[in-house]
């Protein structure tokens, strides 16, 4: 038998005590209806029947199991006093599978306005929404408290991802801008790649055009991507990031020339921050006196004898000195009086070839560029232009351009070529009463950061 009673209020005869049904009794409200004014006891229910498998928002009062197979996100729910949220890895997978706690807009997690991220295996956590200057505090943790961590917000050039990193390519000027940065000050420490132009080849009997300046930096404690043998496993040349914006200079090719002075163009210099890399030194030629190719970032081929004379010098490498060092030395070509072949440009982790010393043999390849993994996947840079050969039947062949976009030097059965855009690669040199040496290629600024 069901008895009801219908009432507005009840309210104690005296005192200041009302119970509610007896010793081992339980009050139970009816399914569907809500209570107010009894608060809570920092407990939650927890939804044992969803287990959560994609990004969902949360309501207080409840805690919930994510079993993802992928990174989620949980949206907190609009902050009041006294709300309550927990959560718990079902899958005790955190680790692989990163569990990111989002404000409710401006809302603050432990005092931060950003994001919180739960990435321990089986961690469990308890938010309490307690006032605006704090927002949600974590209350109960598994692991360590969990407070709101921000990251490296950042705009300009081409922007690509790996993993947790973000990678702004600028392939011309620009300016990467930076609006936030990371409450962790080791993750403002950015890794980079930056490839100043290569320099240009000249015409009759040229070397090669040296490579663009490379200069590499790593986080190495933060990131992992694998680095040119230039870097080593710790911070290199670290740029540390500000809120503010970073003008990026993205250095020209050199010009390959066909009249006097006859020396091939250097290339231009390219800058992120404090990081300058120089541009690569032009090639010398049989037509110029001396023969001797620029210095620059890596050094120029050094041009084929000419008539009583012999041939010209490679320019210098690493100018001006960085450390570690930007390039190499071009290369220098030895024949004697009437040899037509050129040295190779020199390349980021090699020297240009010397040119043999007949017309027989081939003209000097340029110098390998450097191979970084900083966008996700293996790229060659700032491979210096090979030299010129002849193009008589029976005569020298012009040298390879080195690996990293080095053009390849004019000559018997091989075509001049320039350098690549945006590799800083050095132009190959022309033969023998050919036409203007090749150009070089443009350099490239990449950055690298950690974004979540």
């Amino acid at each position: 038998m069901t008895s009801t009673i219908k009432v507005n209020t009840i309210t104690t005869e005296s005192g200041s005590t009302l119970t509610i049904g007896g010793c081992g009794k339980t009050v139970a409200l009816a399914s569907g209806a809500s209570q107010t004014g009894f608060g809570r006891e920092g407990s939650v229910n927890w939804q044992t029947g969803s287990l959560k498998t994609t990004t969902f928002t949360a309501v207080s009062g409840e805690g919930y199991f994510i079993n993802q197979g992928s990174a989620i996100t949980m949206n907190l729910p609009a902050g009041s006093a006294g709300a309550i949220v927990a959560v718990s890895d079902y899958a005790r997978n955190f680790a692989t599978y990163n569990l990111t706690v989002s404000p409710n807009g401006s809302e603050k997690i432990g005092g931060v306005a950003a994001d919180a991220t739960l990435n321990v295996n089986g961690q469990a956590a308890t938010f309490v929404y307690v006032d605006s200057t704090k927002g949600w505090i974590n209350v109960q943790n598994a692991e360590d408290t969990e407070t709101g961590t921000s990251f490296v917000t950042a705009t300009g050039g081409t922007v690509t991802t790996s993993g947790d990193f973000k990678i702004h390519t600028f392939t011309g000027p620009g300016t990467f801008c930076v609006s936030a940065i990371s409450t962790t000050s080791a993750e403002n420490t950015v890794g980079y790649v930056v490839v100043a132009g290569g320099g240009g080849g000249s015409l009759n009997g040229s070397g090669g055009g040296g490579a663009g300046g490379y200069r590499e930096g790593r986080n190495a404690p933060i990131d992992n991507f694998t680095a040119s043998p230039l870097v080593a496993n710790a911070p290199t040349n670290a740029v540390t990031l500000t809120a503010s914006a970073f003008p990026i200079t993205v250095g020209a090719g050199g010009t390959g020339v066909s009249a006097s002075p006859f020396i091939g163009g250097s290339g231009a210099n390219s800058v992120f921050s404090t990081i300058t890399s120089a541009g690569g030194g032009g090639a010398g030629s049989r037509s110029s006196s001396p023969r001797d190719a620029a210095a620059g970032g890596s050094g120029g081929g050094g041009g084929g004898a000419c008539g009583a004379g012999t041939g010209g010098s490679g320019g210098a490498g690493n100018t001006p000195p960085v450390t570690p060092s930007q390039g190499n030395a071009g290369g220098t070509a030895n024949g004697p009086s009437g040899t037509h072949a050129g040295g190779g440009g020199g390349g980021a982790t090699a020297v240009g070839a010397n040119a043999p010393g007949a017309n027989s043999t081939p003209a000097g390849p340029g110098g390998a560029g450097a191979t970084s993994s900083i966008t996700g996947s293996p790229v060659a840079r700032a491979g210096g232009g090979g030299g010129a050969g002849r193009s008589s039947p029976g005569c020298s062949g012009g040298g390879a351009g080195g690996s990293g976009g080095g053009g390849e030097g004019a000559g018997h059965g091989t075509t001049l070529s320039n350098g690549t855009a945006n590799t800083g690669g050095g132009g190959g040199g022309a033969e023998f009463l050919g036409p203007a040496g090749g150009s070089g290629g443009s350099g490239v600024v990449i950055i690298r950061y950690k974004f979540q």
